[in-house]
């Protein structure tokens, strides 16, 4: 099975943020090791905006070091490029214009003002196996943890 984390930013990377992140992450993910042993890993950036680290658990389970060392490469990203990557308190959703990543108190005034409705898809960035991230990750606001989270009137 492969696991997977995903990172979301707190707005769309550029062309140039994105190449020199799939840069750091490849370098990172060539090199990745759990108790000396590499890891099957890839990254890739999806939407503009997610960060998805995916490690084979098949070949070799990533430890709680190797994982520090991803978080800490993300950080070290976050640095260099002004972006955040850490802010869960952001929620992202799908509208007609695009994705968008707001603030947990802007989303809940878009839910009273009715612009977010139970069907609008939000991105569950806690999933964390790769068959999750086909089916689970983006979904119907009333069918994700959100939903316990923000009072929706179906």
């Amino acid at each position: 099975m492969e696991r997977i984390w995903i990172y979301q930013a707190d707005r769309e990377l550029t062309e140039g943020e994105k190449k020199h992140i799939l840069d750091k992450l490849s370098g990172f993910t060539s090199q990745w090791k759990a108790h000396g042993k590499a890891l099957a890993a890839k990254a890739e950036i999806r939407y503009d905006r997610f960060i998805i680290l995916m490690v084979d658990d098949g070949v070799a389970p990533p430890t709680g070091c190797s994982i520090d060392k991803s978080v800490h490469l993300l950080k070290e990203i976050e640095t260099e490029t002004g972006l955040s990557f850490f802010d869960r308190m952001q929620v992202a959703y799908r509208d007609a214009e695009g994705i968008k990543a707001v603030s947990r108190a802007e989303f809940e005034q878009l839910i009273a003002a009715g612009e977010v409705t139970d069907r609008t898809l939000v991105f569950n960035n806690l999933i964390a196996s790769y068959p999750d991230l086909e089916t689970a990750w983006e979904v119907p606001l009333k069918d994700s943890w959100h939903a316990k989270v923000f009072l929706i009137d179906s």
